[in-house]
């Protein structure tokens, strides 16, 4: 599938590294909500800068827009989920941490980038294999970090069927919420930054 292996399987561990650091941090850090929000924040508050703020930025509006989607969108589904019972945080004394939405922006961040260094390795990097490398990485990244997390006692799932707490419920919502942003995104770029979208044809040189 890649041309080099070798670095493909590397950047998907420091991925996986990146999503399971963040899930002991909140795992530690899971009394402390408003604390973490704000540590998270500044991160988010540092890629902006370097993303199109700063001199010489290379203006990924796609990434800092898809990030502010994946917020808005990750927010009202955790709302939904919250209310009718499927899923329960912990350790908090409103319906919601204040991480969340936090959270949510960099689980994009972490996946656009991957993405965008992955493309590149692509043997065929046609349309369909660059959209099934983006749903094989939506299902399997962010998981690394709930399972930490959802094992540090952060949040408990009520669905069935799961994997070391994470339901099958919950891998397929991730792609849905993360593809359907790529659509908005698509639809608002197409004509002016789309060759910074990964399944675009001359995607995966941008980051």
């Amino acid at each position: 599938m890649f041309n080099s292996p070798s670095k493909a399987i590397i950047e998907f561990f420091k991925a996986a590294i990146k999503v399971t650091v963040a899930g002991v941090a909140i795992g530690l850090l899971k009394e402390y909500p408003y604390l973490l929000a704000a540590i998270v924040s500044l991160k988010i508050a540092h890629v902006v800068y370097v993303s199109v703020i700063k001199p010489k930025a290379n203006r990924n509006w796609i990434l800092i827009t898809g990030m502010f989607l994946t917020g808005a969108l990750g927010i009202l589904a955790e709302y939904w989920g919250v209310s009718q019972s499927y899923w329960e945080y912990h350790h908090i004394d409103s319906t919601l941490p204040a991480w969340l939405p936090f959270a949510w922006m960099m689980a994009f961040y972490i996946l656009y980038t991957l993405e965008h260094r992955l493309v590149p390795f692509l043997k065929n990097p046609s349309l369909k294999n660059r959209l099934v490398l983006m749903v094989v990485l939506t299902l399997v990244i962010p998981a690394f970090g709930e399972m930490v997390a959802i094992n540090m006692d952060v949040w408990t799932y009520s669905w069935p069927y799961q994997l070391f707490g994470v339901p099958v419920y919950a891998f397929i919502a991730l792609v849905l919420i993360h593809m359907f942003v790529y659509f908005i995104l698509y639809l608002i770029f197409k004509n002016s930054y789309g060759k910074m979208l990964p399944f675009s044809p001359t995607g995966g040189n941008h980051q």
